[in-house]
């Protein structure tokens, strides 16, 4: 598998035009789509199987689910003014702890679906002011508008599609 930037090595410039954000936004509007069609023809055995101590699909699947209520969160944290984000679990106990393998993969996603669109309907009715306002993100340390959430989101999930898919290719499916 091509060796890709670790998560939390990544750094961000936000330096997007605010008229990038419905285009950020349908991002995160096809994400379960294209996580669905990512795990659709597989077997509950690929969708479980790790290699070495990383994540399996169906994990990958639970993480993103998780996450969803901190990117509501911190778009309320946005919303109302606050100056700092509220801080994600950098340990990522909720997945290691959820244990995602023994969930059904339609629960999962279906869980996932409705949880982004519930995102989605937020961002949908912004208005550019609120698109524009800033917080501190709290382990980058630096400011994140609205615009620059959904853009972290958006390639957080990539990652994630990313990991699934070469995980589909080292298990020739």
């Amino acid at each position: 598998m091509l060796q890709r930037t670790a998560w939390f090595e990544r750094s961000f410039t936000f330096d997007l035009p605010v008229t990038m954000y419905p285009n950020v936004v349908e991002r995160l509007r096809g994400t379960p789509a294209r996580l669905e069609e990512r795990v659709a023809s597989l077997s509950p055995d690929v969708l479980t199987r790790r290699q070495g101590d990383c994540w399996s699909i169906q994990e990958s699947v639970g993480h993103l689910l998780d996450l969803e209520p901190l990117w509501l969160g911190r778009l309320k944290d946005l919303i109302a003014g606050e100056k700092v984000l509220q801080p994600a679990d950098l340990e990522n106990l909720k997945t290691h702890e959820a244990n995602h393998n023994k969930a059904s993969i339609t629960y999962l996603l279906t869980s996932f679906r409705e949880m982004r669109m519930r995102l989605v309907d937020e961002l949908d009715a912004l208005d550019e002011e609120a698109v524009a306002r800033t917080a501190l993100h709290p382990r980058l340390n630096k400011p994140m508008r609205t615009l620059d959430l959904a853009f972290f989101i958006a390639e957080h999930d990539d990652h994630h599609l990313a990991w699934i898919t070469g995980l589909r290719r080292a298990f020739s499916v």
